[in-house]
């Protein structure tokens, strides 16, 4: 034999007992997040598309650094997607999805570097694959907010159990990714300013790093900062209002209790995961706890909707899944296996739960939608745009030469609009026009329409502001199911211009939805 072809038992050894990198600590860990975005994409185009994603689909074929009802992270990412899939629902859906596979990730390299083992790893990370399934399945900002928060929150973690203050770089682009996401990400770093003042970290207010990581921040979010300047903060405008409608409509009432509701069976492990980070052995972590303390008051005065605090709630696991390893070690091995089956069996339910109740599974009109309609209403309002247009298109074909000449689209809501602008050139229907949120921005056309096919406005105000006004159809789906096009506005017109004329109609036509 050559002398080479043997290995010393130690060689030998090594090999044989090395871990292989498929099953690794975070292997595993990036097949949580794998298996979230495979069943996002099997059910990713169950339904339809939901009105909100509308306005984003919308606004990203009009990038820009900022819009009326957010930041331009969420378009931005919807821009790649209709050039990487077109208009599939569920390819447009695909960024988002991911944005909240990483987060699951990152919430379980949070429990290693906190000092769990495999096992703490991996219940912190399906934890947070409930919020990551309901969160991630609609292109919406949740999913980009989420990613932050949690991104902010491992880096910190980073920072406390390393001492290397360079983790602060990471701490503000990730705040500064947030605020190009969703403006809540304010009142968490507003714990984060908290996490430092009242606990150890005070001593990075010397060190430089802590103010090249806000340079960082201020620089990430700078250009939509100047977006909002040059567009006089229309986004407070908007926030201002939907605050008080959400207000108005009791959405914000029970925020307290709807935590509850956010976590479910998982309460008891983010509480224990407060309670180390605010206990004398997880005292390196007491920021974490600010980081959490901080933002659920504010909301609270603020009077912020229930799900605002998900994204909070990763660290929280992560810490929770560390103590509850070490609390197992003091138990007999009978008792802990006991634990873990049970905490394994309510993991296991939460995201079977979730499927079942929070993502698109339930065949429509069948008694599993009625109740996934109860406990959530957001299903609903998948349905029936394809119907919407081919009646628009129906009404459309039903004029006159002249009138098809000149003709214009107005949709009430973001929904309507987009879901002409979508499907309309299907039926070579024009452009529709809409005064909601960034859609005023884009005016009436030149020349201005002189036909109308309005969509969603009551019979009073077309009356009132249109000339010659007739309804010509209403809003229905082929599955028969209520949502709010066929109950709240369900009325088709056909109009004439308006009677003040277009200019000075389309100034006192913006509002937000």
């Amino acid at each position: 034999m050559h002398p080479q072809a043997a290995a010393t038992p130690d060689q030998h050894d090594w090999s044989a007992n090395a871990p292989s990198v498929w099953f690794s600590d975070t292997a595993l860990l990036l097949y949580v997040a794998l298996a979230t975005v495979m069943i996002h994409l099997v059910l990713g185009n169950r339904y339809g598309i939901h009105r909100d994603e509308l306005a984003t689909l919308e606004d990203a074929r009009h990038l820009a650094w900022g819009y009326p009802a957010y930041p331009p992270v969420t378009p931005f990412f919807g821009r790649i997607s209709l050039e990487l899939f077109g208009t599939s629902v569920r390819g447009f859906r695909f960024f988002a999805g991911v944005a909240q596979a990483i987060a699951v990730v990152l919430t379980g390299l949070m429990a290693r570097d906190m000092g769990g083992r495999r096992g703490a790893q991996l219940v912190a990370a399906f934890a947070a694959v409930p919020f990551c399934l309901g969160g991630g399945y609609e292109m919406q900002y949740v999913a980009f907010d989420c990613l932050a928060w949690v991104a902010a929150a491992y880096c910190v973690v980073r920072l406390l159990v390393s001492e290397d203050p360079c983790w602060w770089l990471g701490v503000g682009a990730s705040i500064g990714f947030g605020m190009l996401s969703k403006y809540t990400i304010g009142f968490f770093t507003l714990g984060v300013v908290a996490g430092v003042l009242l606990t150890d970290a005070r001593r990075y207010l010397k060190s430089k790093w802590l103010w090249m990581g806000v340079a960082v921040s201020l620089v990430v979010w700078l250009p939509n900062l100047l977006w909002q300047v040059q567009h006089n903060f229309v986004s407070l405008d908007f926030l201002k209002h939907i605050h008080a409608r959400d207000v108005r409509n009791g959405r914000t009432t029970y925020f307290l209790p709807e935590q509850l509701k956010l976590t479910g069976l998982r309460f008891p492990l983010a509480m224990a995961g407060l309670y180390f980070c605010l206990s004398r052995s997880g005292k390196r972590f007491r920021m974490i706890g600010w980081m959490y303390i901080i933002p659920l008051l504010l909301f609270v005065v603020a009077k912020g909707r229930w799900y605002y605090m998900g994204p909070a709630y990763a660290m929280l696991y992560a810490a929770g899944a560390v103590w509850g390893e070490r609390w197992l070690a003091t138990m007999s091995r009978g008792w802990a296996m006991t634990v873990r089956w049970a905490v394994w069996a309510v993991l296991v339910f939460e995201v079977v739960f979730t499927i079942a109740f929070w993502l698109p599974a339930a065949p429509l009109n069948s008694r599993w939608w009625a109740i996934t309609n109860q406990v959530q209403g957001d299903f609903r309002e998948q349905v029936g745009w394809h119907e919407l247009v081919e009646e628009v298109a129906k009404i459309r074909d039903s004029l006159s030469p002249e009138e098809r000449a000149h003709l214009g689209i107005i949709g009430t809501n973001y929904g309507e609009a987009g879901a002409v602008n979508l499907y309309g050139p299907d039926y070579g229907l024009p452009r529709a026009i809409s005064g909601v949120n960034s859609f005023w921005y884009r005016g009436y056309g030149d020349p201005p329409p002189q036909t109308l096919i309005v969509v969603g406005l009551s019979r009073e105000f077309v009356d009132e502001h249109f000339a010659s006004c007739r309804l010509a159809g209403h809003t229905w789906n082929r599955y028969g199911i209520s949502n709010e096009e066929t109950e709240d506005h369900p009325d088709i017109f056909v109009c004439g211009p308006p009677k003040a004329g277009w200019p000075a109609f389309w100034s006192d036509f913006r509002y937000y939805g």
